[in-house]
């Protein structure tokens, strides 16, 4: 329990002795004024039920709160406005029962499944996918730290006509290269023939239109499209070279994604590939007629009605029989829910699939299955760096391990700018440059809530100072050094006298626990990005108001080094939730 919980509590009681009111809570927040005292207790919803002028009922809840408790050391009421000051003993208390706690995991004893990344086998990963990798990855942490089992799942789209178009283009233009005869990373050597089948594409449309085609007929027309939805029939029939040049292309992007989240520093528990889970929700559809739940048009289409749920009709499964990506979303989830024995399902996808979310949540509540109101889509809003919006198709997506690379780069400028990390290996140098600059793309995607549309901007998510990865890293490697240079061990210190700057800091620390848990139900990784920012302002402001090292009495020396230990612990911890390392040295 965290210090205004405890407050909270003994106020209510307080409340109930002296008023009799019972389920009565009071505004407490932190004092910033210029009165003294920790908190300030808003008074004023005590008026119409008491029908005494709030200054009066700040005298008497402060009065009260001292008899009847151990935590005042004095209050002031202004205005209505109850400020009290805490004794110094609580704050001691508090420190300890955090620095006791913050590793310990209650279990919730339930399972989540988070899903994320799922991307496409005909290209490599982008700037959307960054997002998306960082925000599933950091929630499935958080929720961990939460207590809950969690399992990193992503479902691959590994078939459909756009994997037919790469594998059409390297078919016909190709000439047997590979990634390794090449040299190029295999999901971007895949991703080059995508491409090509789209100039390719756009040159058969013209050449059509130019003979007085009209372009939407041009665009069924053109013979390399034509080719490519055979293919697809090939593969759908089964077809052992079409399979054969499937299954080898995907290998190559396989590889080349497992690649890109090493270095990204994601993982996944487990893999499913959309050529097992397509023809999945069949038989659901099939269930749903037979109970009228859904109902099937003239042409044999089946559709479900949502329009009394102020949605819309959707199509489920198409008058030739041939399932819809609605179809093997409902298939995949009682799939989930039945092999995994998960108690709930988080989607981590793009905004622009709201509509799809909620019709899928809808029609699976429809069919009966209870657990529908335990799946959660994690929506978030589109990336765009300084110069726009990404473009894509022809090939000009920001590529995601082109954008870590160009990290490491500035991260390495940057440290060399400032004269930092001269007396490091250049291996130690490299590791440096690395986590800082994966620091600074990962700190500056997620401190943004995950439902805002978000501008990246790479120059300023390095920087030293601010609301920066590099700023936090920096202040953790500040109370390493400190710590080496003391060679501190733990020894506790039962009673201490101390200023503000260490009260500030106990509060947040002691407030950990309390952030996972909100970060946890709201599934924002952007609570824990700035708690632990205002964690390090704190303590710098702390820092900077003692001189530790030289700090004459032992015992204040030795509480503000354990301070400043569970202060790394917890920035530590913190960075970790959002997929962040540390280093020692900057």
């Amino acid at each position: 329990m965290n210090i205004k919980d405890i407050i909270e509590e003994k106020l209510s009681e307080v409340i109930l002795n002296v008023y009799q009111l019972k389920d009565i809570k009071l505004e407490i927040q932190e004092n910033k004024t210029e009165y003294e005292g920790d908190f300030t207790i808003v008074t004023f919803p005590l008026v119409k039920q008491l029908k005494k002028n709030p200054e009066s009922i700040g005298v008497e809840l402060g009065e009260s709160l001292t008899a009847q408790t151990e935590l005042l050391e004095s209050f002031n009421v202004v205005k209505g406005f109850l400020n009290v000051k805490v004794k110094n003993q609580f704050f001691i208390d508090q420190f300890k029962s955090a620095n006791e706690s913050f590793s310990k995991i209650e279990k919730k004893n339930a399972a989540v499944m988070v899903e994320y990344s799922s991307p496409n086998t005909n290209k490599p990963l982008h700037l959307g996918h960054v997002r998306n990798n960082l925000l599933g990855f950091s929630v499935a942490q958080i929720l961990k730290e939460a207590g809950y089992d969690v399992i990193k799942s992503q479902i691959i789209n590994d078939r459909g006509i756009h994997i037919c178009k790469s594998m059409l283009a390297w078919e016909k233009f190709g000439n047997g290269e590979t990634p390794e005869t090449t040299n190029i990373k295999g999901d971007k050597f895949v991703g080059n023939y995508y491409v090509e089948f789209d100039k390719n594409y756009k040159k058969e449309i013209a050449e059509l239109t130019a003979q007085g085609i009209s372009e939407d007929q041009a665009k069924k027309d053109a013979p390399v499209i034509k080719e490519a939805q055979k293919m697809l029939l090939d593969w759908e029939s089964g077809d052992e070279k079409v399979r054969a040049l499937w299954s080898e292309m995907n290998s190559w992007v396989y590889k080349g994604f497992n690649e890109t989240y090493k270095r990204l520093g994601v993982d996944f528990d487990q893999i499913q590939y959309e050529s097992n889970t397509y023809l999945l929700g069949k038989d659901l559809i099939q269930e749903g007629l037979e109970k009228g739940i859904l109902y099937q048009k003239e042409d044999g289409s089946v559709w479900c009605d949502l329009t009394d749920e102020g949605l819309d009709q959707k199509l489920l499964l198409r008058s030739d029989g041939t399932s819809v990506y609605m179809t093997q979303d409902l298939g995949t989830a009682v799939e989930r829910f039945k092999q995994g024995n998960i108690q709930k399902l988080i989607y981590t996808v793009g905004n622009e699939q709201d509509y799809h979310f909620q019709v899928l949540f809808k029609i699976l509540k429809k069919l009966g299955y209870a657990w529908a109101d335990q799946l959660f889509h994690l929506s978030y809003g589109m990336v765009e760096l300084p110069e726009g919006k990404m473009k894509s198709r022809e090939g000009t997506v920001v590529d995601a391990d082109d954008l870590m690379q160009e990290m490491h780069k500035t991260a390495a400028l940057k440290a060399e700018e400032n004269g930092r990390l001269e007396n490091l290996t250049e291996e130690e140098k490299e590791v440096s440059y690395e986590t800082i600059g994966m620091g600074a793309l990962k700190y500056f995607m997620l401190k943004v809530d995950p439902k805002k549309k978000m501008l990246f901007n790479p120059a300023e998510s390095i920087e030293f100072n601010g609301n920066t990865g590099p700023f936090i890293q920096y202040t953790y490697a500040r109370i390493q050094s400190l710590l080496a240079k003391a060679e501190y061990g733990y020894k506790e210190i039962s009673e201490v006298s101390f200023g503000e700057f260490e009260k500030e800091l106990i509060i947040l620390l002691a407030n950990y626990k309390t952030v996972v848990e909100r970060a946890a139900e709201s599934l924002s990784p952007a609570l824990v990005a700035n708690y632990v920012y205002d964690l390090v302002k704190s303590y710098n402001s702390f820092y900077q108001s003692n001189k530790i090292l030289i700090q004459e009495d032992e015992n204040i020396k030795q509480f503000q080094l354990n301070l400043s230990d569970l202060t790394g612990k917890i920035i530590k911890k913190s960075l970790e939730l959002l997929g962040i390392g540390t280093v020692n040295r900057m």
